[in-house]
């Protein structure tokens, strides 16, 4: 079978599209022979900035001389996004190649995998291949029971805690951040990249006996009159300010400096490797900003949560447009949409709402999310699309040249976003 049958077959072995725990995947893992990815493995997990986090230290250690692997998800365009050896995506063989082993392995004992499960599988697998000296996990859904979670982190980095997956993490932050904390291991380092992370996280990542080094308290960031510097007490680094925009990238870029800096003894310490992933460093639809001669501008942000989303509207607001600005928005069936519309009702002047419905089972379609918008914004300009294109090709019929059009709410909505800027000959700001 070629990638693309692979996917559709691993959509069907699984009954639900998540089912958290780790005994499955755990028991196919130990038939491969469960071989260490990579002679160090940092984890990162938390709500938002998981990817821009891996983006950093992918980018650091690289400029540092380092082999490093990365795994992400989900994915953009291709599939291939997911695992990145050496700082570029893997080809569909090796994909194919570490499928066939996973499944001789689940066969064996007619173990149910699920669709992330085979990646998180595959990934490893290739990085146990690919004589790394750093593996990079992004955890897919909460933590503790993670399929990332399989691994045990050399140091764990968690973020940001706030409100999202509720149905499977709970419904407070103390809870989310207790199944968040699940990455972190006794005796090695849990960096909290927070500076007032949630009670829960904290207690368990004292119950767990990680050594805890937690922003503002154990490290701390600091403007310079060219950039920033990051601190510990003992050792201070100056950087440059992150390519990636959005005010949190320096708390992103600050995480894994300190995860780095706790691993020194085994990777090194190299300040100017450092500076250089701070600049290098880069993530698609991350506040990512498209132009074109005549046209609106065009921002595209993976935001799906009311805590992206006021990071989102922060950003907006400090760089106001000499035009409207029109929103196109989808959201999955789980999601917050009051809490993710809110922090845009003095920003965005018309919605242009785009049904993920034909996407995947999980998303709402136009009309719902009409509804579910319209009730915490009652006043607000609201117009329904089947998907995402068109969405997009209705406001941008209506911006003005001097506006811009904001593209978010899911992964979906991104990846059509750029498909769309690609198709119409937009370019990234700035290249």
């Amino acid at each position: 079978m070629v990638l693309a049958d692979w996917l559709a077959y691993q959509e069907r072995v699984h009954p639900r599209s998540i089912a958290l725990g780790l005994e499955r995947v755990s028991a196919v893992w130990r038939r491969l022979g469960a071989p260490p990815p990579a002679p160090v493995t940092i984890t990162v997990g938390g709500t938002n900035g998981k990817g821009s986090t891996v983006a950093f230290l992918d980018a650091m250690l690289a400029a540092a001389g380092k082999r490093v692997g990365c795994y992400t998800s989900p994915h953009l365009l291709r599939y291939n996004e997911r695992v990145r050896v050496l700082g570029a995506d893997v080809h569909d063989e090796a994909l194919v190649a570490a499928f066939e082993c996973i499944e001789d392995a689940r066969t064996a004992e007619a173990i149910p995998l699920t669709y992330f499960e085979y990646g998180t599988l595959a990934a490893l697998w290739i990085f146990a291949q690919s004589k790394l000296d750093v593996a990079v996990l992004e955890v897919g859904l909460g933590g503790r029971l993670d399929a990332v979670n399989i691994v045990d982190a050399d140091a764990a980095i968690v973020t940001t805690i706030g409100l999202d997956h509720q149905d499977w993490l709970g419904n407070d932050v103390d809870a989310i951040g207790r199944e968040k904390a699940g990455i972190f291991r006794a005796g090695r380092p849990a960096v909290i990249g927070t500076r007032e992370p949630p009670a829960g996280l904290v207690a368990e990542a004292a119950r767990i006996g990680a050594r805890i080094v937690q922003a503002g308290r154990d490290y701390a960031t600091a403007p310079t009159g060219t950039g920033w510097r990051w601190s510990d007490g003992a050792a201070a680094v100056d950087l440059p300010d992150p390519a990636l925009a959005a005010p949190c990238q320096r708390d992103n870029a600050a995480a894994a400096i300190a995860a780095l800096y706790t691993l020194r003894d085994r990777l090194g310490w190299a300040p100017e490797a450092l500076a250089a992933g701070v600049q290098r460093a880069h993530v698609a639809a991350r506040l990512q900003r498209f132009v074109k001669a005549g046209a609106a501008d065009l921002v595209v942000d993976v935001g799906h949560n009311p805590q992206a989303a006021g990071v989102l509207a922060q950003w907006l607001e400090t760089r106001p447009s000499a035009g409207r600005t029109l929103a196109v928005f989808g959201a999955l069936a789980d999601k917050d949409v009051g809490g993710i519309a809110a922090p845009f009702r003095d920003i965005v002047t018309a919605w242009f709402l785009a049904g993920l419905d034909a996407e995947t089972p999980r998303g709402l379609d136009a009309g719902a999310l009409a509804q579910r918008t319209a009730m915490t914004l009652p006043r607000a300009s609201l117009a329904t699309y089947a998907a995402p294109e068109a969405a997009l090709d209705a406001a941008a019929a209506e911006a003005e040249s001097t506006g811009r059009i904001l593209a978010f709410g899911s992964f979906f909505v991104a990846a059509a976003a750029l498909r769309w800027a690609a198709a119409r000959g937009y370019r990234e700001a700035g290249s």
